[in-house]
């Protein structure tokens, strides 16, 4: 398993702090641009809210056209302004959370690309995407939601509370006699926020799951008629994302509506108070409604800032799982003075491997010379893809060690040790780009190095059938092609990277006979001078090999050539007889 790393703070304000420091700080140029933008969107409410009082005793009640002109042009300019400010902040904020959200999504993808197999064994795909995408579009999008909260609906509030003030502070203390009721029920619906959204974004995770698997294998979907059974297991996780979901939009509607009601409550307040004071003559119609405008006005951000709480418990709680991500370590050591490697004799010494509790490789010991072809065979489970996995450090080692030319791998830089390998597996895989980019992985590539290399796997046979040759789509995972032409495509790689040392995992398990032994042939010659290793089920493929290393149970039983190990009449004899009379 991948080690988590250390954890120093984990309450919410830290992590927010954290998302500060790492994505927010360094682009503090462009924030105060947003933020003076806001500043003045939000200060025009306060405009209009002070003119009402002109408006109402200077136009209304005394008739001033002057007034009237002057009114009407503020409340034109005022608009306007808050239109071309409201437009700048919006653009400007949508491209810079687009590129810290783009700058989180590849930080995520590069940290858990450092992370060994055993990490990605614990991890589906489906996990990893809603990490990758979920996680982090909703992280971006609430520290938005704070910001805007901040920067625009703060400074609407002090600026319209400020016009209330001027008209009357006895008013004001009114409406706002509820206020300090809200301080309770808020702690209370900040945590009911946090333990939704956390719920809900794990529900999130496992529907991403839900789904990779469901598209990852849809031919045996169809094949085994399970189309109503994923639809019913899928269905269990949208009806826990109804509940959730629900649940986490009653806990943020909760404080708006908390709001409104203490509002309607301080309204009414004012109503009777300062109603009182119109009837008396003691203030006039134009000031009530410059304090009633301010003060309606402020019903909107006032709203929109209560729902800050969960806001911001949804963005810790998207946080928390990033930062577990990324806070994951390697079980993999790195060393800090890596040693040179060099291509050589790769030696197994006693090596052990486990996954868990299960030992995948117990004690296991052999040489394969370099130069030499080296064929491991043996039951399913002996061992024999862990043997490639551990050679390339894709898993880490319990105990022993692998070298290769003398060099401890574990004391190998990781890069230059797998430059060494050209791997053929036995599911190719291929991705959804085209056949050339798929075997050339977008290396610069002379053009007739890379036809050999398609000549010398076959893959030349069946290029005129595809629609546009080399640069052809594969299809998700290579589904426009055959097993047996991504097979090809595979072997079209390794013959490209001409790497010191293969590693094939049956890799003509997928052709047929015709293309098998073409293919064999190309992979004799490819092999010729160079060290490889090849795992193989089909016993007859591997009659040639220099050394052939029997494995059960991760450990090696026997080693030799195929006619001595025929002639020991042990493991290696009983399956070759087994094979050959089926």
């Amino acid at each position: 398993m991948a080690k988590p790393g250390p954890k120093p703070d984990r309450t919410d304000s830290a992590r927010i702090a954290w998302f500060w420091r790492h994505y927010g700080r360094q682009n503090l140029g462009v924030i105060l641009i947003i933020l003076f933008f806001m500043m003045i969107e939000g200060s025009v409410l306060g405009a209009v809210s002070y003119l009402m009082q002109p408006m109402f005793d200077q136009v209304f009640v005394e008739g001033s056209r002057s007034a009237m002109m002057f009114v009407g042009f503020g409340m034109l300019g005022f608009f306007t302004l808050r239109a071309i400010t409201a437009t700048c902040q919006r653009v400007i904020m949508k491209n810079l959370t687009e590129r810290v959200g783009a700058r989180l999504r590849n930080d995520i993808l590069a940290h858990t690309l450092t992370l060994d197999g055993s990490f990605h064994a614990t991890h589906p795909p489906g996990y990893m995407i809603e990490r990758v995408q979920g996680d982090a579009m909703s992280a971006v999008g609430s520290a938005a939601g704070i910001a805007t909260g901040l920067g625009r609906d703060l400074i609407s509030l002090v600026i319209l509370f400020g016009v209330a003030i001027s008209v009357d502070p006895v008013w004001t203390a009114v409406a706002l006699v509820g206020v300090p009721l809200l301080f309770a029920p808020a702690l209370s619906i900040q945590r009911y926020i946090r333990e939704k959204s956390a719920r809900a974004r794990e529900v999130a995770a496992r529907m991403s799951l839900r789904l990779d698997e469901i598209f990852h294998g849809i031919a045996t979907v169809k094949l085994n008629r399970l189309e109503s059974y994923q639809r019913a297991r899928y269905d269990v996780e949208n009806r826990a994302r109804i509940e959730t979901e629900t649940k986490s939009e009653l806990g943020r509607a909760l404080m708006p509506g908390l709001i409104d009601v203490l509002t309607g409550v301080g309204i009414f307040g004012v109503l009777i108070y300062g109603g009182s004071e119109i009837i008396a003559g003691e203030k006039t119609v134009g000031q009530f409604m410059s304090f009633f405008t301010a003060i309606a006005l402020a019903f909107a951000p006032v709203r929109r800032l209560g729902n800050l709480s969960g806001v911001s418990k949804t963005l810790a709680a998207s946080l928390e799982r990033i930062q577990t991500i990324l806070e994951t370590r390697p079980t993999l050591t790195i060393p800090a003075s890596p040693e040179p490697v060099a291509p050589g004799d790769i030696v197994f010494d006693d090596v052990h491997v486990a996954f868990g509790e299960t030992r995948a490789l117990n004690g296991l010991s052999f040489t394969a010379k370099a130069g030499q072809t080296t064929a491991l065979v043996g039951a399913s489970g002996a061992g024999k893809s862990t043997v490639f996995h551990t050679l390339t450090r894709l898993v880490p080692i319990a105990g022993g060690t692998v070298s290769v030319a003398g060099t401890d791998i574990a004391k190998a830089e990781l890069a230059t040790l797998r430059s060494l390998f050209s791997v053929v597996p036995q599911d190719s895989l291929l991705f959804d780009e085209t056949l050339r980019e798929n075997v050339t992985f977008g290396a610069d590539i002379p053009e007739a190095t890379f036809e050999q290399a398609l000549t010398d796997a076959f893959v030349a046979d069946f290029l005129p059938g595809l629609p546009a040759g080399a640069e052809s789509p594969v299809g998700p995972r290579g589904t426009n092609l055959s097993g047996g032409q991504r097979q090809r495509v595979a072997i079209a790689r390794a013959l490209l990277r001409n790497a010191p040392v293969l590693l094939l995992d049956e890799a003509t398990s997928a052709l047929d006979a015709e293309s098998e032994v073409k293919i064999q042939e190309a992979l004799d010659r490819l092999s010729a001078g160079r060290t490889t290793l090849v795992i193989a089920h089909r016993l007859s493929t591997i009659r040639s090999a220099d050394k052939i290393v029997v494995m059960d149970r991760g450990q090696a039983v026997e080693s030799g050539t195929h006619e001595s190990l025929i002639a020991r009449g042990g493991t290696y004899a009983r399956l070759h007889a087994l094979q050959f009379a089926a």
